[in-house]
């Protein structure tokens, strides 16, 4: 396990962090690389520039999970708080994110507890390996990729949050492998509910529009940071600035977060193309989990958290959340307010939800104990 040890007010730098970075095949100089001034040395970088306003101090390391999809996938891992007894919370982010994100997040979380975020596999500085086309393949094996992460680590039990993608994955986790949660936190997770049958029909769009649809929907849904090339950050800065602004009361140089965006997702896309693998569009999964959550076992209590804004809360069907609540062990909850990134929305309000969440798991874990 290659690691980087930082505190919010000291860096140091390993060289076998680098040296197992660069096994990764980051540093492949291609002419792709050359036109979207693709390095992860620049994403390490800014990482570490949005981690310096951290008040916790943290470790970063690669974490060797094996052969989940390529011959030897590494995880980047953040690490915090780690001496702490109560039970751990793993971080899971969405699409086309990373572990930095969390940096509204991280102080909060880690305050009684260890903390560990984890790039996705196929994302940030996590190995890049070309998964398969199969979209039930694909889930499994980033189920596995997670797994894996977990034996190494040696942790016996944790709390699971996934966001977005990362709740779908982390949902499909805890159906596989429901006596290592002890608490499962969706935070607007998609892939949740089916796609209404006569959702093209009930929504109009321009007949110029529909061949670009087409197109798009072949392509992975990030694609044109890639295409616009040196002119990436100011596309992100420009078309995401909604993203951009949420982190503005902590960092200070709002191109920080478009440039560490837009470096996550200008490299080899194998984790979007994952994810296209599994979409049927893009707010729809071929395999929606509401029809698998009745088969999650009732020994994982489960939150779920939603943005009352939300594209994705908007794009279920009425009754979905109604129908996620119908079992006891799953609690709902809505943000008002807050749209998908409800993380860096409100985080304040996130922030407390999600160890409310969490303080539950510990008093289950020490009422346990004392019965044995």
């Amino acid at each position: 396990m290659a690691a980087e040890a930082t505190t919010a007010t000291t860096t140091t730098f390993d060289k076998a962090a680098s040296s197992s970075e660069s096994s990764l095949g980051t540093k492949d100089k291609s002419w792709c690389n050359w036109w979207t001034g693709t390095s992860f040395d620049m994403l390490r970088t800014l990482e570490k520039r949005i981690l310096s306003y951290l008040k916790t101090p943290y470790r970063g390391s690669f974490v060797d999970v094996g052969h989940c999809v390529g011959e030897a996938d590494k995880v980047w891992t953040l690490s915090l708080n780690t001496e702490s007894p109560n039970v751990p919370l793993v971080l899971v982010h969405g699409l086309g994110a990373g572990v930095a994100l969390w940096v509204l997040n991280l102080d909060a979380l880690a305050k009684d507890r260890p903390v560990y975020a984890i790039d996705v596999l196929g994302f940030g500085r996590s190995s890049r390996p070309r998964f398969s086309s199969d979209p039930m393949v694909v889930e499994k094996q980033l189920v596995k990729s997670i797994e894996e992460w977990r034996r190494e680590m040696n942790l016996k039990e944790i709390i699971l949050l996934g966001h977005s993608m990362g709740g779908f994955i982390a949902a499909s986790y805890a159906l596989s492998y429901p006596d290592r949660l002890r608490q499962l936190i969706l935070a607007d997770p998609w892939g949740m509910p089916e796609k209404p049958k006569d959702f093209e029909s009930n929504v109009r769009i321009r007949f110029w529009l529909k061949p670009i649809f087409a197109v798009s929907k072949m392509l992975n849904p990030l694609w044109p940071i890639r295409f616009a090339g040196p002119y990436g950050p100011s596309l992100v800065n420009r078309f995401r600035q909604d993203i951009v602004m949420k982190f503005s009361s902590v960092i200070t140089d709002g191109m920080d977060i478009s440039n560490y965006i837009h470096q996550c997702n200008s490299q080899n896309p194998s984790g979007e193309g994952a994810f296209h693998s599994m979409m049927q569009d893009f707010a729809w999964a071929k395999n929606p989990m509401i029809n698998r959550m009745g088969e999650m076992k009732s020994t994982v209590p489960v939150t779920i958290l939603y943005g009352s804004k939300s594209w994705l809360l908007h794009t279920s069907p009425p009754d979905t959340v109604k129908q996620l609540g119908e079992n006891s062990f799953v609690n709902v909850k809505i943000i008002e307010g807050s749209g998908h990134h409800i993380y860096a929305d409100d985080a304040d309000a996130f922030n407390e939800m999600v160890n409310e969440a969490c303080r539950a798991a510990d008093r289950l874990q020490k009422v346990e104990k004392i019965t044995e």
